[in-house]
């Protein structure tokens, strides 16, 4: 079993930044793939950006090159730093890890963007 913390949203204004944090029960070099999803009132979950235990990263076209997502496994964390925010960006953030044949959620955090 896998938990997983996130922290760091807020309200911020369009063009600003936010740091979202996700901290895992276990050593993350063991997961095989680590993602940022978010999901926005009224619409479905959508997967933002993904990195692999490898360090290979993917981005959803709307979030590349204003978003970037890393991790420390000293701290077993998981980030996605935003910048350039957008009110399309406004939406409750999961972290989301698979692992050897699981998936696992964090509880999700509130990004909201004004414009």
């Amino acid at each position: 079993q896998v938990q997983l913390v996130e922290s760091g949203g807020g309200l911020v204004q369009h063009g600003g930044s936010l740091r979202l944090s996700c901290t895992a029960s276990i050593n993350i070099f063991s997961i095989n793939t680590l993602a940022w999803y978010r999901q926005a009132p009224g619409k479905q979950r959508e997967l933002v950006a993904t990195i692999t235990s490898g360090g290979t990263t993917n981005y959803d076209d709307s979030v590349e090159g204003r978003f970037t997502i890393s991790t420390d496994n000293d701290k077993d964390t998981l980030y996605l730093q935003m910048n350039s925010l957008k009110p399309g960006d406004t939406g409750v953030y999961y972290c989301n890890a698979f692992r050897w044949g699981h998936v696992y959620w964090g509880q999700g955090t509130q990004v909201t963007v004004s414009s």
